[in-house]
């Protein structure tokens, strides 16, 4: 069993972690404290490949695998967890279902323009009424004699929600059969008669990603921008999800990561009764804790990424890195805050901020009791 990278996967890393401390880390604060997503950050990402991480290079992109895509998630979340999640979800949600289960034509209109950052992706699924239960959609698309489909609804909760240049919808299109066999989904394009954002969410982190409710009022898409076959949109979007809690845990990794570099770091200058505090047992205990659980989350995080690349089932071990990795950051974290003690709780310090955006880890794409839900329900299928 070989734990070293791949040499592309190590100048991979080395070079978006460059990329993050020059170009990231010195707007991060300001970026959060205005909340204001970072739209001239994008054609630098684009540049460097992070905006079509996965999708394929006859499509512009980089295409690189999910080793790869976790890694460019990790490195940015460890100077900013908002443009860490832009990332994720741009290639993971949007541009990913439809490199998935998209037509030809569909792969041919979208994905050139979103490797190049020219449209980025917004993928909306969760509504006001329907978080964990994501198939309970009160959103519908219903069929036009003349084979287009209205799509009327409102999702809440959505990354690029207004900054996209189209999105992914899913909606239900058949109330006669059980609810996660009646749903469809849709590529809707920015500007289309009827679709909106309708409100910008204020939120505790992440507050330099965009996130909004989107309304959709007599919104009418032909019927080639359906993703997939008719009301298989719920089947798809678990497999979308499932790489997209490998990108989440990431996330949260790089979090706990960029958190315990600057608790190392602080805790080396920092000086006390006349010594560094990191001389002191205390501090050298909660440092050697949180290191110990982000190294065994990064394993899980790996192993997730690496059974996806091999083409093999992967659903339980995502979920596992998932949930493992999001609330073993979160405790990280918490220490990293207490060895920076009453300088941690201000904005001078990174830590604060990175606790903040830690906590969507636990919550966004499946909080971390439904993932405990899907790892049971695997174990006890076996």
């Amino acid at each position: 069993m070989n734990f070293e990278p791949a040499e592309h996967h190590a100048i991979l890393r080395k070079m978006v972690r460059d990329f993050a401390r020059a170009e990231v880390a010195p707007h991060a604060r300001a970026w959060d404290e205005e909340e204001r997503f970072p739209s001239e950050i994008m054609p630098k990402l684009a540049e460097l490949g992070l905006l079509g991480i996965r999708i394929p290079e006859e499509f512009g992109g980089s295409g690189m695998d999910t080793t790869s895509y976790a890694i460019c998630v990790e490195e940015l979340a460890r100077v900013d967890g908002s443009l860490s999640l832009t990332v994720a979800s741009h290639n993971g949600l949007g541009t990913g279902h439809i490199l998935s289960f998209g037509s030809e034509a569909l792969k041919q209109k979208y994905l050139p323009k979103a490797a190049t950052g020219e449209w980025l992706a917004a993928w909306a699924l969760t509504e006001p009424g329907s978080g964990s239960d994501s198939s309970g959609l009160a959103t519908t698309a219903k069929r036009t004699a003349d084979g287009r489909w209205v799509i009327n609804g409102t999702k809440m909760f959505i990354t690029q929600g207004s900054v996209g240049g189209f999105c992914v919808v899913l909606a239900k299109t058949n109330f006669d059969v059980p609810k996660q066999k009646g749903i469809t989904a849709f590529v809707v394009d920015r500007g289309t008669p009827g679709f909106r954002a309708s409100k910008h969410l204020e939120k505790l982190g992440c507050r330099s990603s965009d996130t909004c409710e989107l309304t959709f009022e007599d919104c009418i898409v032909d019927d080639s921008q359906r993703v997939g076959e008719i009301d298989h949109g719920f089947i798809d979007t678990m497999k979308i999800l499932d790489r997209g809690r490998i990108s989440i845990a990431a996330m949260a990794l790089g979090l706990g990561y960029g958190s315990l570099d600057a608790a190392v770091t602080y805790a080396k200058d920092r000086k006390q009764f006349g010594r560094a505090i990191a001389d002191f047992q205390a501090i050298q205990w909660m440092l050697a804790d949180a290191k110990t659980e982000l190294d065994a989350a990064s394993l899980l995080v790996y192993r997730a990424a690496w059974l996806a690349d091999e083409g093999r089932p992967y659903s339980k071990e995502a979920s596992m890195a998932k949930l493992f990795a999001s609330e073993a950051s979160s405790r990280a974290i918490n220490k990293a805050l207490q060895v920076h003690g009453g300088y941690g709780y201000t904005r001078e310090f990174p830590v604060e901020r990175h606790l903040r955006d830690a906590k969507l880890c636990e919550i966004g794409e499946g909080t971390s009791e439904v993932q405990r839900l899907v790892i049971a329900k695997h174990l006890l299928a076996e």
